[in-house]
């Protein structure tokens, strides 16, 4: 009886969490986008200077845009193995996804005033928050074996989850950075580009073979 109250009241499909999290991720692309437009019935000469002043928006979007679907990818691998969850995981999936969903202010914050330190910080320090919750939601559901009806290898485990404090760790290096040097602290942010691809293609690799001794 004990256990049929607790998945009655604290389990769930993941299905829907997924499903949930697809729209809040769905959502909050779309919204990165709406700042981005030109006044109508411009001369030439008004029309090359709103374009110039429009294309801060332009990278910021393009930027949070990666950054999103970045989250969004893992998220997915991460829920791949999953067929159940708890309120511990219900919980820290909420909040991950409300990190998502405010990453829209951060981004026009960068568009707006990407030259003054507190933006550059704000922004860098919402990606790593971001990254921490995502790591934080990685380790419970590989605390909770029982919540899935397959695992990955330990080796993708700690690749992901290498990937994930890379992220966390690059932004939330730059936000003391910033207030050295906001130009700085965003090409700091290119750090990750190699870090990324190379923990990446490992991942790849790790997953082939896993699926390979798999069906072996």
């Amino acid at each position: 009886m004990t256990g049929h109250q607790r998945v009655r009241d604290d389990e769930g499909s993941a299905v829907r969490l997924l499903a949930l999290s697809d729209g809040v991720f769905a959502i909050a692309m779309t919204l990165l986008a709406l700042d981005i437009g030109l006044p109508v019935g411009l001369d030439p000469d008004g029309f090359e200077e709103a374009l110039a002043d429009v294309m801060p928006s332009v990278w910021a979007y393009a930027l949070s845009f990666v950054v999103i679907a970045a989250f969004w990818r893992g998220h997915h691998q991460l829920f791949r193995y999953v067929e159940k969850v708890d309120g511990t995981v219900v919980k820290l999936g909420l909040l991950g996804l409300g990190l998502i969903a405010l990453m829209p202010f951060p981004t026009t914050l960068l568009a707006e005033y990407g030259d003054l330190s507190s933006s550059v910080a704000v922004y860098s320090g919402a990606v790593a928050v971001m990254g921490v919750s995502q790591l934080a939601l990685t380790i419970a559901l590989w605390k909770r074996p029982w919540l899935a009806g397959a695992a990955p290898s330990e080796r993708v485990r700690r690749n992901d989850m290498a990937d994930l404090a890379a992220t966390a760790l690059v932004f939330a290096v730059a936000v003391p950075l910033a207030f050295v040097s906001p130009t700085g602290a965003k090409l700091w942010w290119a750090v990750l580009i190699p870090v990324k691809w190379v923990l990446g293609e490992r991942g790849n690799r790790l997953r082939a073979a896993a699926g390979g001794d798999a069906g072996a």
